[in-house]
């Protein structure tokens, strides 16, 4: 039986520990920070980002997107932090069975299982990028900015 490379696992580990230190580096006021009138607010992308696993595991592994929920543009970080987690457990078993059961993920991944979480990890890059950036231009200062990047940064130099 095949098994998840053990890079890839504990690269989706640490992209879980970086999202979840992230959350909790923000306030209520945060998740409303925006980019203006027409742009998403912080709480929506953490929304989109956590409906991402969602979405592609309602294609590739339906039975594992039943259990998770839509993320609400509304919810607060602890709620955003366990639709995170339970996108993240979700995700994971789904790559399991499929190497369990020697298939792919005939739309989408076909070559390897596993690119689903690589795609994750590309995915949640790319929208934590956007949301350090709408931090900085609604006021953040530098030495909170600093503090940020000190809880999350370190995880990837382990």
């Amino acid at each position: 039986m095949r098994e998840i490379p053990a890079l890839v696992l504990e690269s989706f580990a640490r992209n879980g520990r970086v999202n979840a230190a992230l959350i909790a580096a923000l306030t209520a006021d945060d998740l409303t920070r925006s980019n203006g009138p027409d742009g998403n607010t912080i709480a929506e992308l953490l929304a989109h980002i956590a409906d991402f696993r969602r979405g592609w595991l309602s294609r590739i592994s339906p039975a594992h997107a039943e259990q998770l929920t839509r993320s609400s543009d509304q919810a607060g970080v602890s709620e955003l932090q366990a639709a995170f987690e339970a996108g993240d457990r979700a995700a994971l078993e789904a790559v399991q069975a499929a190497y369990a059961e020697g298939r792919t993920f005939e739309a989408a991944y076909r070559s390897d299982p596993a690119h689903f979480l690589q795609h994750t990890l590309v995915h949640d890059s790319h929208h934590r990028g956007q949301i350090f950036t709408l931090l900085r231009q609604s006021g953040r200062s530098a030495e909170q900015m600093d503090e940020i990047e000190e809880a999350v940064w370190p995880i990837w130099r382990e």
